[in-house]
């Protein structure tokens, strides 16, 4: 069989070593990926980063826009939050990542490193289930001037400052005043994003084929206050209308300070998240897995 994929990057969690591998390990897994996909015929790239924290030079290393450029496929190797990260860098170019996990939970990185060759090489080959991922675009405006965007995979969360008390947001969907909130915070995610921080908070979990996106506050004054499943919003809008040291982040990563009358722009990005699982794959079967869902039973 030849290979549908012949440009084939590898990006691995080079910071903390792999969460509790040890480095030798994490160099090790991208050296034998590198040797057998050469044998299999692909060209192979290195992540920038990967390469240099790692000491790897077993192939040419390329940045994300070169990956971008030159690649038609990423292996990612780490847990979700890598994933996450290269997800979100990777979209626009329209790069499909497969996961590889080395993780501690894996929503998204669901190839156990003792099934590797034999899950990987069928996918290299076309045979794979194609996952297209919602992803958010998130813009902070300051009267009439933006000063901060990002995007993101999981979600967008607008906090309270570490030291402060409750922030009051006003929420608007679609030019439709919703409500006045007080809480330590609201989340915006979508169905990736709903078995992360958005679960924690008490938020639905969201099959990652429907088109909505989930609101849910964090330990709201009001407990009528719950969490809003959103059937594709143009625009969600979280003024900032009391409350110290208020902030929003962006999949827990890119961070912005946010002062009183501050909005935060919320609406769906015009990129997608591309994954590819192995044939046979389940949203289902992973929730099980993941979520310890009958245990116990037959």
């Amino acid at each position: 069989m030849s290979l549908k994929f012949r440009q084939i990057a590898l990006i691995g969690k080079h910071h903390s070593a792999f969460n509790n591998a040890p480095p030798d390990q994490a160099r090790q897994v991208l050296t034998s990926l590198t040797q057998w996909l050469k044998q299999l015929g692909a060209q192979v790239f290195l992540e920038q980063d990967s390469a240099q924290q790692m000491g790897l030079d077993a192939a040419p290393s390329l940045d994300v826009q070169g990956i971008g450029r030159e690649c038609d496929l990423a292996l990612v190797v780490g847990g979700d939050g890598t994933m996450l990260g290269f997800g979100r860098q990777l979209a626009p170019h329209g790069i499909p990542l497969i996961g590889i996990n080395q993780g501690r939970l894996g929503f998204i990185t669901d190839i156990a490193l003792n099934q590797l060759e034999a899950k990987l090489e069928p996918m290299l080959n076309g045979d794979y289930e194609e996952d297209h991922r919602v992803m958010l675009h998130a813009h902070v405006w300051r009267g009439n001037e933006s000063v901060f965007q990002a995007q993101a995979l999981n979600d967008v969360v607008v906090n309270r400052g570490a030291t402060a008390g409750m922030v009051e947001l006003r929420v608007s969907v679609d030019g439709h005043f919703v409500a006045n909130q007080r809480a330590d915070g609201l989340i915006i995610a979508t169905p990736t994003g709903s078995t992360a921080y958005s679960l924690s908070a008490g938020g639905p979990l969201l099959q990652p084929s429907l088109g909505g996106l989930v609101m849910v506050p964090i330990a709201p004054h009001t407990l009528s206050n719950r969490p809003l499943v959103l059937a594709d919003p143009a625009e969600i809008v979280i003024e900032l209308v009391a409350g110290r040291d208020a902030s929003a982040n962006f999949d827990m990563q890119s961070l912005a300070s946010l002062a009183l009358g501050d909005q935060v722009k919320v609406r769906k990005s015009q990129h997608h998240a591309v994954f590819l699982h192995p044939r046979g794959w389940s949203y289902f079967d992973t929730l099980r897995q993941k979520m310890h869902w009958n245990e116990g039973g037959s």
